[in-house]
């Protein structure tokens, strides 16, 4: 079956060439029987190499791209008009030449471009040249047609499944694509190859000889020419995926932002269709966004090594393969969080205590006394009023620090489960910016008041990072504060990721701040070595981006239905397709309601093509406002291949 498919293919592409070299010979020397030689095999080109929205075959400048078909511009003055059929475009420099005008003589390129299926004959310059194109379109799970430039394919969010008893029929699938091919008998191949492209333009995977089998034709198309169909085609996230038995020989591995190419067995492009978000949601199809994140690597001590990875070399290709399949979960969702490569990797030391949180956790109000701290060694007191509440407790010391010169910032935190009124936490720097060193005074209790407490928030990661419970997660506890607080960039737009080398206690391998709780740390996870031990049978760092994209503090199967396949669930842990890695349409948009910025405009006002898909703006429905004031998802619309943006 290959050696026939290759033959077939071998056939196909001699007879183009043999076109070619008598279309040139027409051009260049003596005239020859256009009805001797085979026709001249196209593609019709309805993708969209440029990324402007725009068909190549609806273009008024076409750029140099393998679907066009190159001829020797005549040499000195034009020898006749040209006789263009409705199937092809004669291009001058990329330009549409009119039929029945000249092919302009100092034109330095010129191609021909199929833009219908079917047979035809062109005349360049009173030459005749017979022409056969073929069209290679794209199917939804409904049989509807997919527009290659104006939409797009989307990565599985499905697990994978068996083919019913007619392997070319339509699916109850979201995301898998059929191609259909359509020409004449004569040309349509019995294989196809298809590529998948990262959007840096090298291959990530390729199905070779993928067949194609007999289908009913759309009724838009002309009597004559016939159908080929590939079985549904599965972009893929990762190899777990890719190699599942049930789906290994019709699944590719995609990236957002990438494309999965089409072409002849051994032979060059055919069409291409890019790679980006659900194209249908509540939101409408969703395009490509971006999230940036900050990795903060903290030594478990002072000068010490990284929390992962042997050395700081180690450490960074660990943080980089982690980024890489959060990347591949959330391309189910067209969104990405940039090039592993490019990653925002910093190095840091635990902090030296620098933060006096008052009212500790529960948050009490004063009964009267004082608060007295050293700061790098001077004694600073504040006196506590009966009935304080600790944020205004904290504006007195605040003030005492400031006038020993040093700067005090005060942070407010939300009252916990068993808290009576929320604690503020304040931040001391020295006059340059460098952390201070706070310690209890030489001789007394931090607090004197009976009722109002004061906490020094040191960070000792020797015995893990004590994090939170159910009861104070939304404030997080005193050690997480001090940590995360001393290396708050002041970028609510940027997520942070902190990897420690442990939490305390055992069971916890990853916890996550969100916006809606209304904390002082927003928009920061914390994961430790376990979770990147558990890699991809928890997927620990995708799953706390999910709290924080969806903005929200739960999971789905507490209080419904589990299911362990979904990337949220609470407690699944399975390295298999089955296992929990699956991002839902609602989630998707849930996303971009809380998370997202903004579309830009679409960058073409052109209408697509009756029947099809079309494709978002850039990562969401046009004008949509959603509710986050401080955006994390950016629209990050798609470039050419090779000139990423």
């Amino acid at each position: 079956m290959q050696e026939g498919a290759r033959a077939r293919a071998a056939t196909i592409m001699n007879r183009r060439l043999t076109a070619i070299s008598t279309l040139l010979g027409a051009l260049l020397g003596p005239a020859t029987s256009a009805a001797e030689a085979p026709p001249t095999l196209l593609v019709v080109d309805r993708d969209d190499d440029d990324a402007d929205g725009v068909p190549d075959g609806e273009q008024p400048h076409v750029p140099p791209s393998p679907e066009l078909l190159a001829v020797r511009p005549p040499r000195g003055p034009s020898r006749g008009a040209t006789s263009i059929p409705p199937e092809v475009r004669l291009l001058a420099d990329g330009n549409p030449v009119q039929p029945g005008s000249a092919a302009p003589a100092n034109a330095r390129r010129l191609e021909i471009q199929a833009v219908k299926a079917g047979r035809a004959e062109i005349a360049i310059s009173g030459e005749a040249q017979r022409i056969s194109a073929f069209e290679i379109r794209a199917l939804d799970g409904a049989g509807q047609r997919i527009d290659m430039a104006r939409s797009h394919a989307s990565l599985q969010r499905t697990p994978p499944d068996r083919l019913g008893d007619d392997p070319f029929a339509n699916l109850d699938d979201p995301d898998a694509i059929r191609l259909l091919v359509i020409g004449a008998p004569d040309d349509v191949p019995a294989t196809l190859d298809l590529h998948s492209m990262a959007p840096s333009g090298k291959v990530i995977d390729h199905l070779s000889g993928v067949p194609l089998g007999h289908v009913r034709c759309p009724e838009d198309v002309p009597p004559g020419l016939v159908c080929g169909s590939t079985r549904p085609i599965r972009a893929v996230a990762d190899d777990i995926d890719r190699n599942h038995p049930m789906i290994a020989d019709r699944s590719v591995k995609g990236e957002v932002g990438g494309a999965l190419v089409v072409a002849l067995p051994g032979g060059p492009k055919l069409q291409m269709i890019r790679i980006a978000g659900p194209r249908s949601s509540p939101l409408g199809p969703l395009g490509r966004t971006r999230a940036r994140l900050r990795i903060l690597m903290v030594r478990p001590r002072a000068g010490g090594p990284p929390p992962m990875g042997g050395d700081d070399a180690g450490a960074i290709a660990i943080a980089r393969a982690e980024v890489e399949r959060a990347n591949a979960l959330w391309g189910a969702c067209g969104v990405s969080f940039g090039p592993p490569e490019e990653l925002d990797i910093a190095f840091v030391d635990p902090p030296r205590p620098h933060l006096l949180a008052i009212g500790c956790d529960h948050g009490l109000p004063a009964s009267g006394g004082a608060i007295r701290v050293r700061v790098d060694g001077h004694e600073v007191s504040a006196a506590i009023a009966p009935r304080m509440r600790p944020s205004a407790a904290a504006r007195a010391v605040a003030a005492a620090i400031s006038a020993a010169g040093f700067s005090a910032r005060l942070s407010d935190n939300p009252v916990i489960g068993a808290g009576a009124h929320g604690t503020t936490d304040v931040l001391v720097r020295r006059p340059g910016g460098a952390l201070a060193t706070l310690e209890p005074p030489a001789s007394g209790a931090l607090s004197t008041d009976a009722t109002l407490t004061a906490c020094i928030g040191a960070v000792d990661l020797d015995d893990g990072l004590q994090h939170f419970t159910d009861t104070d997660a939304i404030a997080g506890t005193v050690e997480e504060r001090a940590l995360l607080k001393a290396f708050d960039d002041g970028d609510p737009a940027t997520v942070d990721v902190v990897m420690v080398p442990s939490f305390a206690g055992g069971g916890r391998i990853g916890e996550s701040f969100i916006f809606a709780d209304g904390g002082a740390i927003r928009n920061a996870i914390v994961e430790d070595r376990a979770g990147l031990r558990a890699d991809r049978a928890s997927f620990a760092l995708s799953h706390e981006l999910g709290h924080v994209l969806l903005d929200e503090p739960g999971h789905p199967d507490d209080f419904g239905i589990d299911t362990p396949t979904r990337l949220m669930d609470a407690d699944a842990a399975n390295a298999s397709a089955y296992g929990p890695r699956r991002l839902t349409v609602d989630e998707c948009a849930r996303a971009i309601r809380q998370s997202g910025a903004p579309a830009p405009p679409p960058p073409s006002a052109a209408a697509p093509a009756r029947g099809t898909t079309a494709r978002g703006a850039g990562g969401g429905t046009p004008g949509f406002r959603p509710s986050s004031p401080a955006p994390l998802l950016a629209p990050w619309p798609l470039s050419p291949l090779g000139r990423e943006r």
